[in-house]
């Protein structure tokens, strides 16, 4: 049994396939299963259930599972350590943002992470909560951002930020551009047609139950997942988008967009919480925790408040 068999094998476990993990590992295929299979002799158990949809765990394999991934993590925190001694940080970390909130801190954070951490490497991904969700629980992030997470057996949920939502319209070619627009309330925005995420999407559900509170539900026009898409289609004409502001970031054309806040009854804005997720189970190592300093760092600055 070695360190590589180890690895192998717990990303065939989480990832459900060979070919899926084989991909991951940037390894080729036929070698992946040969080093999984040979583990497999020398433990004289089977491991995984192979079928035409992937590969599954036994129980044999679910316990070597859980040993493997504290096995793992402690080989990174002797390294983190050993780097550490050498004066820096090392290892790779995997980061989960929502896209609205990776429009503002992607690239930054990319900076600031190879400033501050030159000799690690950050992976960002884009997903939705509930996928992020699944990839924590597995061992495929090691962090991730959270719009209004809820508390859940296994994972460890700090609050981040506050994000406003907005209003995203398409710019009237008769309205001046000096002109402040007016809030909206939120039975006006019931009037509005949407074009809005599909469920479970975090946004949606806390957009309708804003609205619920208000004694109004949404207008839907169209579903669809993806800011692009979504900034396209209230371009053309087809809705209103419920949007965080810093979703027009890097928007080619910004001005071609109309952005008002969105009022509770009470005059307060609509938010929506952000919490950093990681997991319970595994301790964060030195370069995680330093990742987590990064983005409550920049979140400070660029998403709204705490």
């Amino acid at each position: 049994m070695d360190l590589r068999q180890l690895e192998y094998f717990v990303r065939v476990a989480e990832l459900g396939g060979f070919s899926r993990a084989a991909t991951a590992l940037d390894v080729a295929q036929p070698a992946l299963s040969r080093q999984v299979r040979l583990l497999e002799v020398e433990l004289r158990q089977n491991l995984l259930t192979r079928n035409g949809r992937g590969a599954v765990p036994t129980e044999a394999g679910q316990l070597l599972l859980e040993h493997a991934r504290g096995i793992l993590h402690q080989v990174e925190r002797a390294r983190d350590e050993l780097a550490r001694m050498r004066g820096g940080l090392a290892g790779r970390v995997a980061l989960g943002l929502p896209p609205s909130v990776a429009r503002a801190l992607a690239v930054p954070l990319m900076r600031a992470f190879r400033k501050q951490l030159p000799n690690a490497q950050l992976s960002i991904t884009e997903a939705l909560s509930a996928s992020m969700h699944e990839q924590l629980a597995s061992g495929r992030l090691d962090l991730a951002v959270l719009y209004n997470a809820q508390p859940v057996p296994g994972l460890e949920l700090i609050p981040l930020a506050s994000d406003e939502l907005l209003l995203v319209q398409r710019a009237e070619r008769s309205r001046s551009a000096a002109e402040r627009p007016a809030p909206v309330t939120m039975r006006a925005l019931s009037r509005l047609a949407l074009v809005i995420p599909s469920r479970p999407n975090a946004i949606r559900m806390h957009v309708e139950a804003a609205m619920a509170a208000a004694g109004c539900s949404a207008r839907v026009a169209l579903e669809i997942d993806g800011v692009a898409a979504i900034l396209d289609l209230v371009a053309g004409g087809a809705g209103c988008a419920i949007l965080p502001g810093h979703t027009l970031t890097g928007v080619a054309r910004p001005s071609g967009f109309r952005v008002r806040r969105i009022v509770l009854g009470d005059g307060a804005p609509l938010r929506i919480p952000l919490f950093t997720a990681s997991s319970a189970l595994r301790p964060a190592t030195g370069t995680q925790r330093a990742v987590l300093a990064l983005v409550q760092s920049l979140a400070g600055e660029r998403l709204g408040h705490t």
